[in-house]
C-alpha cells in the first residue's frame, strides 16, 4: 500500500542526470528522513559525516571489511555525479535524519563465510555441523553486485532472465535505440526540469516491467528488499512525516508500495549470521568506477559524466546571474559542454605533439552539433563527440581516440579522504612518509627518476621497496635511460585503491612501515621452502635498507646453503646475491657478512655442478644452460679473481667432457673464448671436432646453438669459425640437413636482424677461402698468404703526410 509520508526516488547509480534531478527534487520535497542504499553498518561507525568534510575529495569508497581477515572487504563507491552522494551531502548539511537501509555487510560477509564453509565440507563428504541452519539458505552473492539497471544483457539466458539483468534494454528497443545505455542518457542523464515527473514516470516503467516479467528473484535481493522495507518501517515509527528513499530503480516497486504488516519481512530477517566488521573510506578512482574494471554497478565513461556535472553546474550558475544568451545558440548546459570537450581534447592531443588547432575544435563542434540533429538528440551525446573527434582530430584513425577514452572519457581522477578518517596505524605512517618524501598518490602512471646519491631519492627508493616487500605493488623498477649507472633507479608509479587493503592486511605485522615490512620479512624467512626464495628475500630486504631482517634471513640462508644439495638451487641462489652486493656500496649497506656466503655457494657450484650435467635430455639441458649464463654473468659482476678462476676452470672440466649435452659444452666453449682463456683457432679447432662426421648431427647443431646463441658477432668476425661452420654446412647430406635445419633456424633466430643481414650478404659472395688458408694466415684478423704487401707499402708516404708522421 502506498504511503503518502515516503517518497521513493528510483535512480541509475553514478548518473549526473539522476544525481542531478535527485538533489532538485529534495530540494522542493524538502524531507525530514533521507533513507540511502547503502550499508548501514557505515552508520554504526559514525564515518558517514565525513563525506562534507573540506578534505574530502571524490571519488571516494566507503570500504567494509571483515575485522578478523581484512582481506574480505567490500567497496561503496561514490563520484561527486552519484545520486547516493548528492542525498547524503544533502542530509548532512541540511542536517536532516539519514540512514542506510540495505542489508548489513556484517550479515552478508557472515552468509558468505558460512556457505564457503558448508560448501567445504560438502566437498569433503561431511556435514557442516550446522544442524540448526535452514535448508533453503542464501547462497554467496557478488557483494558489489549490479544494480539490473546498470548489467548488460546476457544473450544466452532466458528471456525473462535478460530482463531481470537488463529491464532497459527491451523498452530502448521499442523505443527505437540499440542500447539501453544510450536510452537512458538521453531521457534521464540530459533531462532539463520535471524532476519530480521524472521520478514517477521511472517508477511506473520500473513496476509495469517487473509485474509484466515473472522471474525467479535472487535470495540474496529478496533478503535486501525485506531490510530495506524494514527500515521504512522503522523511519515511519519514529515519526518522520517527509521520508525520501533513495535507492536503485529496480527495488523501486517493492519499497514504494509496503505492505501493512511487516511479518513476513520480519521472519525473512530472522536468525541470519553476523560477524564483525570495519568501515572507512579510502580513495577511488575513475578507473576503478567504469564497467571495463569488473565493477558490475559501474558505468562506460566517469571522466564524460564528471565533465557533464561540471559544465551543467557552471551552466546553471551563470543563468542565475543573468548572463546574456544569443537565440540562434544552443542552451548553454548543451553548447557549453560541447565546447568545453573539444577544447580540453584539443589540450590533450597538443600535450602529446598531435595537432589541434583552434579552427578544429570549432569544427568538431560543428561537426557534433550537425549530428545530435539529424538524430534527433537532445545535445550531443558521448558517440556524436567521439565521431566529431575522429573525424576532425584523428583523421579517420582510432588511435589518437584511444587515449582521448583512456585520459578524458574514463578519466585518471584519484580522490582523497581527511587526515580524520579511520585508518590503521600502518595506514597513517604512509600518509606521512609520503608528504615527507613529496610523493603523492596518482591514479595515473608516472615515471620516477631517482638519484640514490640524493637523501631524498634515497629515502623514497627505501619506502618504495618496502612497500613493494610488503605487497603493495605502488611502483615497478624499470630500466632508465641516460642515467647514473647503479646510482640510478627508474620508477614506474601508479597507484591503485585495492592498496588500502593490502595496507589494513598488512597492520598486523607493525605500525609502520618500516616495522612491518621487518616482521613481515622475517617471517617470510621462516616459511622459504628452497634457497632461491631466501636469497630473493635478502636482495629485497637489503634494497629495502631493513638491517634488522638482514640478520635473521642471513641466518636462515647460511643454514639452508650448508643443507642444499641441489646445484641447480645453488645456481639459483648466486644471482641475486651478488646483486646485494653490488647494490651494497651505492646504499651505504653493510654487507660483509654476505661474502663468506657466497664464498661458500661458489665453491659448492664449481665442485658439484660437472656431475650434476651428466646424461641430461634436452628439458634439462635448455635449463641448466640458462643456471649457467646467469651464474656466469653474476661472477663476472663481482669481479673477484679466486671465484673468476675456480668458474673458468669448471668451465673448462665442462668443455673437454665428453658425452656433455652439445648445449653446454658449445657454451662453456663460448664462455672460455669470451674470457680469454680459449684463442680464436682453439675455438675454430674445437668447433670442428664438435661438428665432425663421427657425431651425431642432432649433436653437432645443439654445440652450435650453445656456442652461437645470442650472438652473431662471432660468426661475422671470427674467419675461422664461419670456415668450419660452411665446411659442415656444406659437407651434410640432403636428409641429414633436413634433419638438423631446425636445429639451426633456432640458433639463428636468436641473431639481432642486422647481424642475420650481414651473414646473408657474405653467403652470397660464394665460398669463403679453404680453411687451410686461413689456418696458414695465422686465424681470423691476421694477414694471409694472399695479401699484396707492395700495394699496401705504396700509401704509406701519403698517410704519413697526413698525419705529420716524419
Amino acid at each position: 500500500m502506498a504511503d503518502a509520508a515516503v517518497h521513493t526516488f528510483g535512480i541509475r547509480h553514478h548518473g549526473p542526470g539522476s544525481a542531478r534531478s535527485l538533489r532538485r527534487s529534495l530540494e522542493a520535497l524538502a524531507p525530514d528522513c533521507v533513507l540511502v542504499e547503502g550499508p548501514p553498518d557505515a552508520d554504526v561507525a559514525g564515518v558517514v559525516p565525513l563525506l562534507t568534510h573540506k578534505e574530502m575529495k571524490p571519488p571516494a569508497a566507503l570500504l567494509v571489511y571483515a575485522a578478523d581477515e581484512p582481506a574480505r572487504a567490500v567497496y561503496y563507491p561514490f563520484a561527486v555525479f552519484s545520486p547516493e552522494w548528492q542525498a547524503i551531502d544533502y542530509a548532512l548539511r541540511l542536517k536532516v535524519a539519514l540512514k542506510f537501509i540495505d542489508l548489513p555487510q556484517s550479515h552478508r560477509m557472515a552468509m558468505e563465510q558460512r556457505d564457503a564453509a558448508d560448501a567445504a565440507a560438502e566437498a569433503k563428504g561431511k556435514p557442516s555441523g550446522d544442524g540448526d541452519a535452514p535448508k533453503d539458505r542464501v547462497p554467496a552473492a557478488d557483494l558489489t553486485g549490479p544494480n539490473p539497471i546498470d548489467a548488460p544483457p546476457l544473450a544466452d539466458e532466458p528471456s525473462d532472465q535478460n530482463v531481470r539483468r537488463d529491464p532497459l534494454g527491451s523498452i530502448a528497443l521499442a523505443a527505437g535505440y540499440d542500447d539501453g545505455e544510450r536510452w537512458w542518457e538521453h531521457m534521464v542523464e540530459t533531462r532539463r526540469g520535471d524532476e519530480v515527473e521524472l521520478f514517477a514516470a521511472i517508477l511506473e516503467m520500473m513496476s509495469a516491467i517487473r509485474e509484466r516479467s515473472p522471474f525467479a528473484e535472487e535470495p540474496l535481493d529478496l533478503l535486501r528488499e525485506a531490510h530495506m522495507r524494514q527500515g521504512i518501517r522503522a523511519a515511519r515509527k519514529e515519526g518522520y512525516k517527509k521520508i525520501a528513499v533513495v535507492c536503485g530503480a529496480w527495488h523501486a516497486p517493492v519499497l514504494a508500495n509496503l505492505p501493512d504488516d511487516g511479518a513476513a519481512d520480519t521472519a525473512a530477517l530472522k536468525g541470519l549470521p553476523k560477524t564483525k566488521v570495519n568501515v572507512t573510506w579510502v580513495p577511488w578512482t575513475y578507473s576503478r568506477l567504469s564497467t571495463a574494471s569488473g565493477y558490475g554497478a559501474g558505468v562506460t565513461s566517469p571522466g564524460w559524466y564528471h565533465h557533464l556535472w561540471q559544465t551543467q553546474d557552471d551552466a546553471k550558475a551563470r543563468k542565475a546571474a543573468g548572463a546574456p544568451t544569443s537565440s540562434f545558440i544552443p542552451p548553454p548546459s548543451s553548447f557549453d559542454s560541447t565546447v568545453r570537450w573539444m577544447t580540453r581534447v584539443a589540450h590533450l592531443l597538443r600535450g602529446e605533439d598531435l595537432e589541434a588547432s583552434p579552427a578544429s575544435v570549432i569544427e568538431a563542434v560543428r561537426l557534433a552539433e550537425s549530428l545530435a540533429a539529424l538524430r534527433a538528440c537532445p545535445v550531443p551525446g558521448l558517440p556524436e563527440l567521439n565521431e566529431a573527434c575522429t573525424t576532425v582530430f584523428c583523421f579517420g584513425s582510432d588511435v589518437p581516440l584511444r587515449l582521448i577514452h583512456r585520459r578524458l572519457i574514463v578519466g585518471e581522477l584519484l580522490g582523497a579522504v581527511p587526515d580524520d578518517t579511520p585508518m590503521v596505524p600502518l595506514q597513517g605512517d604512509l600518509q606521512r612518509e609520503q608528504k615527507r618524501l613529496r610523493l603523492a598518490a596518482d591514479a595515473a602512471q608516472k615515471s620516477l627518476d631517482l638519484d640514490l646519491r640524493k637523501p631524498n631519492d634515497l629515502d623514497r627508493s627505501r619506502l618504495l621497496h618496502r612497500l613493494a616487500l610488503l605487497g603493495v605493488d605502488w611502483g615497478e623498477t624499470a630500466e632508465g635511460h641516460g642515467g647514473k649507472g647503479t646510482f640510478h633507479e627508474v620508477w614506474n608509479l601508479q597507484w591503485e585503491p585495492e592498496y588500502s587493503v593490502r595496507l589494513i592486511e598488512m597492520a598486523v605485522w607493525g605500525n609502520t612501515v618500516a616495522e612491518a615490512a621487518i616482521a613481515f620479512a622475517r617471517d617470510r624467512a621462516d616459511k622459504a621452502p628452497h634457497l632461491p626464495s631466501l636469497t630473493e628475500l635478502l636482495d629485497q630486504v637489503v634494497l629495502a635498507d631493513l638491517p634488522e631482517a638482514v640478520r635473521d634471513v642471513m641466518g636462515r640462508l647460511e643454514a639452508q646453503a650448508a643443507l642444499a644439495s641441489d646445484v641447480s638451487h645453488l645456481m639459483g641462489a648466486l644471482p641475486a646475491l651478488a646483486n646485494v652486493l653490488r647494490y651494497g656500496n651505492v646504499r651505504q649497506t653493510d654487507t660483509k657478512m654476505i661474502g663468506h656466503v657466497v664464498d661458500g655457494l661458489v665453491a659448492r657450484i664449481c665442485i658439484g655442478l660437472p656431475p650434476a650435467t651428466a646424461s641430461m635430455n634436452d628439458e634439462a639441458a635448455a635449463e641448466m644452460f640458462e643456471r649457467v649464463l646467469l651464474v656466469n654473468d653474476a661472477i663476472t659482476l663481482l669481479q673477484n679473481d679466486e671465484y673468476t678462476k675456480s668458474w673458468q676452470d669448471t668451465l673448462r672440466v665442462l668443455a673437454d667432457r665428453e658425452g656433455l649435452h652439445g648445449l653446454l659444452a658449445g657454451r662453456a666453449v663460448r664462455l672460455l673464448m669470451d674470457a680469454g682463456r680459449f684463442d680464436a683457432d682453439e675455438a675454430a679447432r674445437r668447433l670442428g671436432l664438435a661438428l665432425s662426421a663421427a657425431n651425431e648431427p642432432a649433436r653437432s647443431a645443439a654445440w652450435i646453438e650453445g656456442f652461437l646463441k645470442g650472438s652473431g658477432l662471432l660468426l661475422l668476425h671470427g674467419e675461422a669459425v664461419w670456415q668450419v661452420l660452411d665446411d659442415w654446412l656444406t659437407g651434410l647430406k640432403a636428409d641429414v640437413f633436413t634433419q638438423v635445419l631446425p636445429l639451426l633456424r633456432r640458433t639463428f633466430s636468436t641473431f639481432d636482424p642486422p647481424e642475420r643481414r650481414q651473414m646473408g650478404e657474405r653467403a652470397k659472395k660464394g665460398a669463403a677461402r679453404p680453411l687451410t688458408a686461413v689456418r696458414r694466415s695465422g686465424g681470423a684478423g691476421t694477414i694471409g698468404a694472399d695479401f699484396d704487401t707492395a700495394r699496401a707499402e705504396a700509401v704509406l708516404p701519403l698517410l704519413q703526410t697526413l698525419l705529420g708522421i716524419n
